[in-house]
């Protein structure tokens, strides 16, 4: 999952984990000019919007737009639940395979979350300071529809997005106690979903916020 950078199309893709990156990359990166890989292939939208935007601003003359994918946080959080419950890590910090879906919840809600549950946040790889969106272009994970209409656009061909990483099917029931405990520790990247979906499962944050 490594950052894209598309200058013909003055486009950056910020990849956040667990919202369809490796299927976007696989369609996108024969198209990009541009590849972070390694430690800086999750750059946040904060250091994009800080530090790479005005690097290909000076040296190559493109205003870059971002575009990220956002998913349903809980179904989020379950897909980094069982993509880490996979045999081949079980012996690294990482593994959750010895919680079951409601402990790894409730073990993440903790003051001293675990490695296993050491996820990050999908609004905090999309935000500034203050909480503001910094992303140009936003998509629901659930209407994969709109981002290929965007991306078929501006790419001037249609790109299509096939399932990759695939995780292993297990257990992941969630009581209604721990999901409302969720749902209020992670309060505006649920609300933020909401609008996305509210709003046809796109949204231009940053723009919006220009038009104030």
């Amino acid at each position: 999952m490594n950052m894209l950078i598309f200058t013909p199309q003055a486009l950056a893709f910020v990849a956040i984990p667990k919202t369809g990156t490796t299927a976007i990359e696989q369609a996108l990166r024969p198209h990009a000019d541009i590849v972070f890989r390694g430690a800086r292939k999750h750059i946040s939208t904060k250091r994009f919007h800080r530090k790479v935007r005005p690097f290909i601003s000076e040296t190559f003359d493109v205003a870059l737009e971002s575009f990220a994918v956002l998913r349903e946080p809980e179904d989020q959080i379950r897909s980094w639940y069982k993509y880490r419950t996979r045999d081949e890590i079980r012996d690294k910090p990482e593994y959750s395979g010895h919680l079951t879906f409601e402990e790894f919840v409730e073990a993440l809600l903790s003051e001293t979350p675990p490695p296993c549950t050491q996820i990050g946040s999908q609004l905090r790889m999309l935000s500034g300071r203050g909480g503001r969106l910094l992303i140009d272009h936003l998509f629901a994970y659930e209407r994969w529809d709109q981002l290929e209409t965007f991306l078929s656009d501006r790419f001037k061909q249609r790109i299509t997005f096939e399932p990759r990483n695939v995780s292993p099917q297990v257990p992941t029931d969630l009581s209604e106690q721990t999901r409302a405990r969720l749902r209020a520790a992670r309060a505006a990247e649920f609300d933020l979903h909401a609008r996305l979906m509210d709003s046809d499962g796109k949204l231009a944050p940053r723009q919006a916020k220009a038009a104030v």
